[in-house]
């Protein structure tokens, strides 16, 4: 049945082209974009919505009101340049040879093809008095109705040409009013979620810090078409940018209430110098467009993540015993085989050793020297790397190790043989930040020392498993040797080189499983996603803390990307209660097994059986959030298998209110047809559940309509229910 879809969209797609050509159809099963080419020779949008009939014409939809001799403008060029009759914002500025600032993109023709899940649209654009194109691509992913959008600017001028803004994408919409869902960060505070109704004006987004760059803005986004941001209900429009970078969204409400919608690379410090014939591509603008809410546009994401971007999405994932917040810089090789052991007794399949195993003319015995040099410490690991894997392997688990390529300390032997690797100011007293520096990534023979940290590793131990690749660091004191005179280059550059680099490690070792890392989530973008299997969403452990956290990357993240370990953050909540809040997830332990009770070191390994058994359930991409953690003292969330033969309840009590009334939670996505038996799992040894429905069967029905009262009166208590179709 897909592929017939596919079929008829490509057919009604020729067969426009053959007609007239100057109607644009792009489509998923629920979501439509139409572009039409007006008179005047130039693109424009005249729909974005939900599907239409087959039976509408196209090319009676209402243009755009372009009437220039009146005093106000009002278009919905697909991609205007800065400069021209349009008086708002624009997705692209160019400065051509000759100095003038503006260029007019007409349509040259459009062509599509069939891709993996979909179709591809592509519309080409070109500037009759320069020789300036712009390609512009549509990815449109039918059944998981998401849409990736991306532009190719080129030209073929004589003479430098600069490009000061290059948006990926720019789309409009009509509605009485819009609300945004923006999402804050900090160290150990991802993904905050706020709401607010925009206004007439402006509202940007972005971010300038280069390499650790979502650190306090978050790559994604929620607007309410119509109305506020509801999980079920209402227009939302769901968006974010595959870019591991400096980013910028951009909302302006113009003076007839139309919203325009630009997201791009955030151009402040980025003019950047196009020399002839090269392909500027912008990065990925990934969006969906629900009619029910931001449930349903969470589970099209993380579908169409799992299908269509996520590295190695149909493999398993490791569960690990990391060593971090057991050890921090202290350990030798006798504390390390003695953590190999304990992680093969908790039953994990993997050992991480984490930070300080590196540097010999400068140790790695605090985060103030050591970065850059990467060979295993003598007085700590006098047999190096390899001994470590062999002793791992041999007491039964793989191993992993962590590193930051990209950083520098200044107390290293790098950095007094290559000071011009180094961004950092010539002329100006340094800052540092966390006392290291940034490497220069524009600069090829730097692209080849970060890969040679990772083929060394790997040449030296072709049975290493894993890799946690951290990145600590914003760009600070930016300056490039290498970029020279073309400053404006360097944070494209630094991105794009970072993308070569991983280009390598993924073609030469394909096996190998990477998690990204950025001092918590300040990394966590769907283009990076295709080098690494997974990310670590903070550093904030506590197990409270991780809720809302969680929360926020749920809305776009699948669980089987998102790493959550079990520490000893928050110790005045149980050990059930901290396991219980990573189980959704790449679950992990960073935590001194030693001192943990008998009783709860066997609750650990009870969980780690039950989580290898339901996985295929915990890494499905239907998730259904119950109750938020942002409205009261609790938190419910649920999975459902494909066929809707299974699922999970995953509550938590937070801290909720004296004698609180605590009501029925209603599931979502069952058969409302099949019977369900419920069962709490994950119950400590000798605990009988106290669930009232616990062994009962119901109808899909009932659980919907009535629900279940999953939820308690304690503070900080949780409870993982089963439910199998009988």
């Amino acid at each position: 049945m897909k592929k017939l879809f596919s079929t008829v969209v490509l057919l009604a797609c020729t067969m426009l082209q053959v007609v007239g050509a100057e109607v644009i159809n792009v489509v998923t099963e629920n979501t439509q974009l139409v572009m039409r080419v007006k008179d005047d020779g130039r693109l424009y949008q005249t729909y974005l919505g939900e599907r239409l009939a087959s039976v509408v014409d196209l090319s009676s939809l209402d243009m755009p009101r372009t009437n220039v001799t009146s005093s106000v403008f009002h278009g919905n060029e697909v991609y205007p340049v800065l400069g021209t009759e349009d008086f708002y914002d624009a997705p692209f500025e160019i400065r051509h040879a000759d100095g003038n600032s503006v260029s007019v993109l007409k349509y040259s023709g459009h062509s599509q093809r069939a891709i993996a899940g979909g179709t591809e649209t592509i519309v080409t654009l070109k500037d009759e008095v320069y020789p300036v194109t712009v390609v512009l691509h549509y990815l449109a992913y039918e059944h998981e109705n998401v849409i990736c959008q991306y532009a190719e600017i080129s030209h073929q001028e004589k003479g430098r040409v600069y490009i000061a803004r290059y948006g990926s994408s720019m789309l409009y919409f009509e509605a009485s009013e819009y609300y945004l869902t923006q999402f804050a960060a900090d160290w150990a505070k991802e993904m905050v979620m706020s709401s607010q109704q925009l206004q007439f004006g402006k509202k940007i987004i972005d971010t300038r810090l280069g390499s650790r760059a979502a650190d306090f803005a978050q790559p994604f986004f929620e607007v309410g078409i119509g109305g506020p941001v509801s999980e079920d209900h209402g227009t939302v429009l769901m968006g974010t940018l595959g870019w591991t970078g400096n980013f910028r969204f951009t909302f302006e409400i113009d003076h007839d209430n139309e919203l325009r919608v630009i997201s791009g690379i955030n151009p402040d410090a980025s003019t950047y110098l196009l020399p002839r014939g090269e392909v500027f591509r912008t990065p990925e603008f990934i969006f969906t467009l629900s009619q029910n809410g931001v449930g349903e546009g969470s589970r099209n994401f993380q579908r169409w993540a799992l299908n269509h971007s996520l590295y190695k999405a149909g493999d398993d994932r490791m569960t690990l015993l990391n060593n971090w917040e057991n050890t921090h810089f202290d350990f030798d090789e006798p504390k390390l085989a003695t953590l190999f052991g304990e992680a093969k007794n908790l039953g994990v399949d993997l050992f991480l050793l984490d930070d300080g195993w590196f540097g010999n003319k400068y140790p790695r015995s605090n985060d103030r020297a050591g970065l850059g040099d990467w060979q295993a410490t003598r007085e700590k690991l006098p047999n190096g790397v390899p001994y470590m894997v062999k002793t791992a392997n041999e007491k039964g688990v793989e191993f992993g190790i962590w590193i930051e390529p990209e950083m520098v300390n200044p107390k290293s032997e790098l950095a007094e043989q290559h000071p011009d690797w180094i961004l950092r100011q010539p002329n100006r007293e340094t800052y540092y930040f966390r006392h290291q520096l940034v490497l220069d990534l524009s600069n090829p023979k730097v692209q080849d020392h970060v890969f040679g940290v990772v083929d060394n590793l790997m040449t030296e131990n072709p049975r290493l498993k894993f890799m946690k690749w951290d990145c600590n660091s914003p760009i600070t004191n930016i300056y490039s040797h290498y970029e020279g005179e073309h400053q404006g280059n360097l944070y494209v550059d630094y991105v794009r080189g970072l993308y070569k680099v991983l280009d390598r490690v993924q073609q030469k070792y394909p096996d190998l499983y990477i998690m990204m890392c950025s001092g918590g989530g300040a990394r966590c973008d769907f283009q990076a996603l295709r080098y690494f299997t997974e990310f670590w969403c903070s550093d904030n452990t506590d197990p409270v803390e991780r809720l809302f956290i969680q929360w926020g990357f749920s809305q776009f993240m699948p669980a089987k990307a998102m790493c959550s370990h079990v520490t000893n953050w928050n110790r005045r909540a149980s050990v059930k209660f901290r396991v219980d809040v990573c189980f959704p997830y790449k679950l992990g332990f960073d935590i001194d097994l030693k001192s943990l009770s008998k009783q709860d070191l066997e609750y650990c390994q009870m969980a780690i059986r039950e989580y290898n058994r339901l996985k295929p359930l915990i890494y499905a991409p239907d998730l259904y959030r119950l109750v938020s953690p942002y409205e009261g003292n609790h938190c419910v969330m649920q999975r459902v298998s494909n066929d809707r033969s299974h699922s999970l309840v995953y509550a938590y009590d937070i801290h909720p209110r004296f004698s609180e009334q605590i009501l029925p939670t209603r599931l979502k996505g069952l058969d409302a047809d099949g019977l369900y038996r419920v069962k709490e799992i994950l119950l400590p040894s000798g605990r009988k559940s106290s669930l009232a429905c616990d062994g009962k069967t119901y109808s899909g029905d009932y659980l919907m309509k009535i629900g279940l009262k999953v939820l308690t009166g304690s503070d900080m208590s949780s409870r993982i229910i089963e439910l199998e179709k009988e």
